[in-house]
């Protein structure tokens, strides 16, 4: 018989351990494991899956378009594919970590994945001033920011969200007190509802909001988000650190500058990078923020120590 006979095609839309949840494109979710010991698949995957009586396993994983990364201080775990567009979404109150966002966006270049930086609470006039600020830098560098306040202009933030998310897989990232929850549940109402069945569902009864997770924004399944927690977790150790130049648009223009092909940036003389880092705040013009280069320095070194 043939493979085409004997599998189904399928979406993986929710993933924990060895099991995850496939939908078929006619919408139905089957609680599907892998085939070996280890889940090769993660959410964003499109697969094919055979029937074992009430489940299924999963036979193969297509090829990816890209594969975003998360780590501990242990491993690094594949956890979303094919995706469109990554969601970095940051507040205006807690202060957020520039190395963080750094962090994200980096892995999106890596990933030749589109990002968007979205602040948070614009209704906090002083504070969001101040982070605004802060990502001027990052618009000079040609990333969207989008201004919202998820809280007070339901309506508007939703509309505008839409806007920059209709028809795209995107993967929502954000810090604990960002709003990412609100920015959820908003775009999809039911949200809490579907993450306690899919948590149950995974976890044979067992409730646990570890597990990343696609819901669909629109009844058509063309828009999507992809939730996953833990963005402390997030990591690099995936990257070669002599690339990290180039995953920075802000230092990516002044490496040809440099004396030598094989410059870290670190030390070196006649550095096109280090001659570029400019004490203006937000100088635009081709310039490098003290704290970008502060940032490159920090994950620079964490790339270069050995792994075990």
């Amino acid at each position: 018989m043939a493979e085409a006979d004997e599998t189904h095609t399928g979406l993986v839309v929710a993933s924990h351990g060895r099991h995850c949840l496939v939908e078929s494109p006619d919408g139905v979710r089957t609680l599907c494991h892998a085939k070996g010991k280890k889940n090769e698949a993660v959410v964003g995957d499109h697969v094919r899956w055979r029937t074992t009586g009430d489940e299924g396993v999963i036979a193969r994983v297509e090829p990816r378009r890209n594969l975003f990364y998360r780590q501990d201080e242990i491993r690094t775990k594949s956890f979303a594919a094919n995706l469109d567009q990554v969601l970095v979404l940051i507040a205006a109150e807690p202060e957020f970590s520039e190395m963080q966002l750094a962090r994200a966006l980096i892995a999106a270049e890596a990933e030749r994945i589109q990002p968007l930086i979205a602040l948070n609470k614009s209704d906090l006039v002083e504070p969001f001033e101040r982070a605004w600020t802060r990502l001027l830098p990052y618009q000079h560098m040609g990333y969207g920011v989008l201004p919202l306040s998820l809280r007070v202009s339901k309506d508007t933030d939703r509309a505008h969200l839409l806007g920059h998310l209709e028809g795209k897989t995107t993967l929502v990232l954000g810090p604990s007190g960002a709003g990412k929850s609100t920015l959820i549940n908003l775009l999809v109402p039911q949200a809490q509802v579907l993450t306690g069945e899919i948590s149950q569902a995974l976890n044979s009864g067992k409730h646990t909001t570890t597990s990343t997770t696609l819901y669909w924004v629109d009844a058509d399944r063309k828009t999507a988000l992809i939730d996953s927690p833990g963005f402390q977790e997030f990591g690099l150790h995936h990257v070669d650190r002599m690339q990290l130049p180039a995953l920075m648009p802000d230092l990516r223009p002044h490496v040809p500058e440099c004396r030598f092909y094989n410059c870290t940036h670190m030390h070196e003389p006649s550095c096109g990078v280090m001659n570029a880092v400019s004490d203006t705040p937000n100088a635009g013009g081709g310039r490098i923020e003290p704290s970008r280069y502060r940032i490159y320095r920090s994950l620079f070194e964490e790339l270069s120590q050995p792994r075990y």
